[in-house]
């Protein structure tokens, strides 16, 4: 970072600190808080902040329920007490590394009845009109919660904004497609449960964040890798319109973190059995709603967002290469490092995986990505990995300035202090989160920041968290991340051309490579001429 770039930031956080002092102790909305389904009392988060934790916004998907489109919510006389985090839904505990939702020693415990959402608000009264920001968190579709210490919304609200972080059905509660479902369904469609949730949340938002504070006509989705690509499904889905104004999507959008088409529903109400062989027919549905979560929990189901022929009603491809996705402004990119979590790789297998996933092109890709040894098939593994998810955060911004909207392309660079013992993932997938959200102390998915030495940060660690959240929250105020006393960011529009670069926000000055990224344009078109066949 050069000496410029840092004073401003100084000078920014001087006038931040000010802001707090001035005002921000004595924030607060008054309480009880009216909802739709009942009154509301929360609970102190940090000075100035409230928070409101565990607050349902559907019926709890449970019994005759289960995998049904989210339910309404029972109403409740009184005032209810909104002062813990509701249930995480179900999902892997205890399986050989951190997961922050489940394994910490506070954590919610793990149910069905899991449909909560959480709000943090430094706004003084229900007439203010703060921006709203609606968190969608990632894990492969199969992990995350809204109540996750690195979700934590308390910075951003003292920042300005309004946070919701909610809870999702994960794996094959949120992603089950069956010809019975599909019947019952009304629509003829099944397998994005989990869709259906975050968009009841968003209603539950227009309905009730006015009471809160925030803006119902100013909401910014903002989602990370499973999170990212659902929040690119919800801008590409028809029946989000009026839902929110901006979408965020950081390292993942609609084809998840690389090239693919969409699974179709066709493809997933293929019999789902338990681990091993598939039973040859679908069990029937009043079975499978009869047993035990953690049954359910063993089955195969569940791989993520798929066309389902409503939420998603084709490709999202399809969508956006030809317009119809919502008219949104979007802010998305991904990190320098994104594939060192995934570990080391041999040249056999590397070789073997880029012929089966390529063909025809296998040979011009391994001669930018070479696998000559076990050494060099990991570091061309790990930059492919990291070129593609760069290449479709460039082909999401491009797509949403062609259709006439604001774009911010961003590229990661910032290496973060590690453990002692971990392993030095770099600038690796996630690690931009606890910038995001200007919440340096929380348990971290990558790397591990439970050691001493992380607990508490550097001023220059500080000073980029403040930068980074800054940036996302006057995005999600205006719909341009640029402020008083942060380096310019320069918009990305339909004439960018291929060799324009992201804007780096860390302090290691590198992007990729234009001409590896114009190797996916090629890739991409193939897939693109399938669909429309």
């Amino acid at each position: 970072m050069n000496t410029a770039g840092f004073r401003s930031i100084v000078t920014y956080l001087t006038v931040a600190a000010a802001i707090v002092i001035a005002g921000g102790l004595h924030a607060g909305a008054p309480e009880p808080v009216k909802t739709d389904a009942g009154l509301l009392s929360g609970t102190s988060a940090a000075p100035g902040v409230r928070v409101f934790k565990g607050v349902p916004f559907a019926a709890a998907p449970i019994g005759d329920l289960r995998w049904r489109a989210p339910q309404p919510v029972a109403k409740w006389t009184g005032v209810r007490t909104a002062g813990t985090f509701g249930h995480v839904c179900v999902q892997p505990k205890g399986i050989g590394r951190l997961n922050v939702s489940v394994d910490l020693p506070d954590s919610p415990a793990a149910s069905e009845d899991c449909l909560y959402l959480n709000v943090w608000t430094a706004a003084r009264s229900g007439a203010e009109r703060r921006p709203v920001m609606v968190w969608i968190f990632g894990g492969a579709y199969s992990e995350g919660a809204g109540s996750s210490p690195h979700n934590d919304g308390g910075a951003l609200a003292r920042q300005g904004a309004v946070v919701v972080a909610f809870n999702y059905r994960l794996g094959p509660f949120g992603f089950f497609s069956h010809p019975e479902l599909t019947e019952e369904s009304g629509h003829h469609a099944s397998g994005n449960q989990a869709l259906m949730d975050a968009i009841a949340a968003l209603k539950w938002v227009q309905t009730n964040i006015a009471a809160f504070g925030g803006d119902p006509g100013n909401v910014t989705i903002f989602g990370e890798s499973a999170g990212a690509a659902i929040a690119a499904g919800l801008v590409a889905s028809p029946h989000t319109a009026g839902l929110f104004r901006r979408a965020i999507s950081e390292s993942g959008a609609w084809m998840g973190l690389g090239i693919a088409a969409m699974r179709t529903r066709q493809q997933a109400e293929q019999p789902m059995g338990m681990r091993g062989a598939p039973p040859p027919v679908p069990m029937p549905l009043r079975e499978l709603r009869a047993k035990p979560a953690d049954e359910i929990s063993g089955t195969r189901a569940g791989a993520g967002m798929i066309v389902d022929g409503w939420i998603i009603p084709e490709d999202a491809s399809l969508t956006f290469a030809n317009g119809r996705q919502h008219p949104v402004d979007v802010l998305v990119g991904s990190n320098k490092d994104e594939g060192t979590f995934a570990g080391s790789t041999t040249a056999a297998a590397w070789i073997n995986r880029v012929r089966q996933r390529w063909g025809d092109v296998a040979d011009d890709y391994l001669k930018t990505y070479p696998g000559g040894s076990d050494e060099e098939a990991t570091r061309s593994a790990q930059t492919a990995f990291r070129d593609e998810m760069a290449w479709h955060m460039r082909l999401y911004a491009s797509l949403q300035a062609k259709r006439g909207q604001r774009a911010y392309w961003y590229f990661f660079t910032h290496e973060p202090p590690y453990a002692p013992n971990a392993r030095n993932l770099k600038a690796a997938h996630t690690v931009e989160i606890p910038y995001v959200f200007n919440n340096l102390r929380a348990a971290r998915v990558f790397p591990d920041a439970s050691s001493p030495e992380l607990a508490s940060a550097s001023a220059p660690e500080r000073a980029l968290a403040e930068r980074v959240s800054s940036y996302w929250v006057n995005f999600a105020r205006t719909g341009d991340p640029n402020g008083q006393g942060l380096p310019r960011w320069p918009r990305w529009t339909a004439s960018s051309d291929a060799t324009a670069s992201p804007m780096i926000i860390g302090d290691v000055n590198e992007v990729p490579d234009p001409q590896r990224l114009a190797f996916y344009d090629t890739l991409y078109a193939k897939l693109l001429a399938g669909l429309k066949n």
